[in-house]
């Protein structure tokens, strides 16, 4: 098996199949891993990265080209989703949130507000928030971010990453997951805040809901009339509008 004589080499999962792929293919292998990793985030790159650095410190792959490979799969992988953005568009989202439950068009646009004005920020500051970092090209796309400049602060956020990662496990050597094991704690923290936040959202749609329907119950019981004019009875009893008159 691959490292076999390392005490704390990977064996199975994950590990073992980024483990096998760079011994296969050196620093491509790690930028192939990398890129899958942006197109399903449940491929974690805090278990690829710091394998990439523990790989390094073990003279099958040059450290730089580690960093170099990875960086360039963040960006193509990056780059996937941002085309698949663009090519999804403004309109198929509007038309998506118009039928979603709990979901207003009015949330998308102040959603597109808000990225139109911090989008460069997000886009760089996303690539260090665990699943994030891949999801946010998609709205770059959809709001057709300038290509080069989407390219630029994807390709800087990634470097810095991936550096951070790599570095740590070339340091490491052998005791590489012990990044893994500090990141999976921060990756679960950043979850745990996406669920609650998702929950509360979901929580104050409903009580507006619920709201609505009763305002719109106590009203139809109420007998008032639709236009909101009180009826009355003249002098032979017919019905009239006070609101026109006698």
């Amino acid at each position: 098996m691959i490292f076999a004589a390392e005490a704390e080499a990977p064996v199975g999962g994950v590990a073992g199949w980024a483990a096998d792929l760079m011994e296969t293919l050196g620093g491509p292998g790690a930028g192939l891993a990398i890129a899958l990793e942006n197109l399903f985030p449940p491929l974690p790159s805090e278990v690829i990265l710091p394998l990439a650095g523990f790989t390094a410190s073990q003279g099958r792959m040059d450290v730089f080209a580690a960093i170099a490979w990875t960086t360039a799969g963040s960006v193509v992988g990056a780059l996937a989703l941002y085309l698949l953005g663009a090519l999804f568009g403004r309109d198929r989202v509007i038309a998506a949130a118009a039928r979603l439950p709990l979901v207003k068009v009015a949330d998308v646009e102040r959603t597109e507000a808000w990225f139109v004005r911090h989008g460069t920020k997000a886009v760089f500051f996303g690539r260090f928030v665990p699943i994030f970092r891949s999801l946010i090209s998609i709205p770059a796309g959809v709001e057709r971010m300038r290509l080069p400049v989407f390219l630029a602060l994807t390709a800087a956020g990634s470097l810095i990453w991936n550096t951070a990662f790599i570095g740590g496990g070339y340091a490491l050597g052998a005791r590489w997951h012990e990044v893994t094991d500090v990141v999976g704690l921060y990756s679960k923290v950043i979850l745990a805040a996406v669920a609650v936040s998702a929950l509360a959202f979901v929580a104050v749609r409903l009580l507006r809901a619920g709201r609505g329907t009763r305002r719109r119950t106590a009203g139809a019981g109420s007998g008032r009339r639709p236009w909101g004019g009180a009826a009355s009875r003249g002098a032979h009893g017919s019905e009239r509008d006070e609101r026109y008159g006698p």
